[in-house]
């Protein structure tokens, strides 16, 4: 059976293009900008290909095309349209349209198509700050909004791990020198979203640094297993769901006594549960607001 999304209510129309419905609305009715289907209660509905065009005229609008002149064009004019325009922000936006409709149809090969073109003109840094954490920041709203299942959650964030850890392999023993520094990453107990943490390594590795690498769900105790074997460690983790901002005080307090008993050894904190860290006094506790401040002092 096939359970692909072909018909969207004006708020997926929303929620996916960023437009108001009200807006919407007024494009339909004054410039018949798209098509919907009525229900028999005269609720609107709209099909995939008016997703893309509206998907599309979003796009030609933030460089400056008018409504009104957008209106007259035909779907393939609009399309022509998107093409030419090649400075690098338009390429990330119809880059990030491209994998949502990718995600929505659970289409790999739009997802790897949209993928390699971006790649070919960026770095894989360049590609993940740019383009998927924005994309993935959409999908927590969408999913919030009922607009997608976990499913779709599940299909695009599985394709973006795969271009990952294709990445980290490339670089894990590219280099052979010797670095005292060891980084060792991990995720907290019930917290599961690995991506951001699995970035991090793809930036360390590819800086020649010796990271160890424990993943999801770990307590703390498992942890500072690692203080018995290395003496300088920088640990790193990411928190997206966990802990809870009631846990955190109580979290930072125990893992600063448990783990961080060496005087070298430090805690760098990533992801949007860190908001929460009020007045904190430890110095060997880091938060850091995005990961592009931590490429930037890589590399300072």
């Amino acid at each position: 059976m096939n359970n692909i999304k072909t018909v969207f209510s004006i708020k997926d129309l929303e929620n996916l293009s960023g437009i108001k419905a009200h807006t919407i609305r007024i494009w339909e009715k004054r410039y018949n900008l798209l098509e919907p289907m009525r229900t028999d209660t005269n609720i609107r509905l709209y099909n995939v290909e008016n997703l893309q065009k509206l998907l599309n005229v979003v796009l030609l609008t933030q460089f400056g095309y008018k409504i009104s002149k957008i209106s007259k064009l035909s779907i393939e004019e609009i399309e022509k349209s998107v093409v030419k325009i090649q400075n690098e922000k338009t390429i990330n936006d119809h880059a990030l349209s491209a994998l949502k409709m990718a995600m929505l149809h659970f289409d790999q090969a739009l997802f790897m198509k949209t993928y390699n073109e971006l790649i070919a003109e960026k770095d894989f840094s360049q590609v993940f700050i740019e383009t998927f954490i924005p994309l993935l920041n959409e999908i927590g709203i969408l999913w919030t909004a009922n607009t997608i299942t976990p499913a779709h959650e599940h299909f695009i964030a599985y394709l973006i791990k795969q271009k990952i850890l294709v990445q980290i392999e490339k670089h894990l023993f590219l280099n052979s020198k010797e670095n005292k520094q060891t980084y060792v990453l991990y995720l907290p107990s019930n917290e599961v979203h690995d991506l951001g943490l699995l970035f991090l390594q793809y930036i360390l590795v590819a800086k020649g640094n010796h990271v160890i690498y424990l993943g999801r769900d770990l307590p703390i105790e498992d942890v500072a297993e690692l203080n018995n074997h290395f003496e300088k460690i920088t640990y790193i983790s990411y928190w997206t769901v966990a802990p809870t901002e009631d846990e955190i005080p109580e979290y930072l307090n125990h893992f600063s006594t448990k783990v961080l008993t060496n005087n070298e050894s430090r805690l760098l904190l990533f992801g949007r549960k860190t908001e929460a860290i009020k007045d904190l006094k430890d110095e060997k506790i880091k938060v850091y607001e995005n990961v592009s401040s931590f490429i930037s002092e890589l590399e300072n």
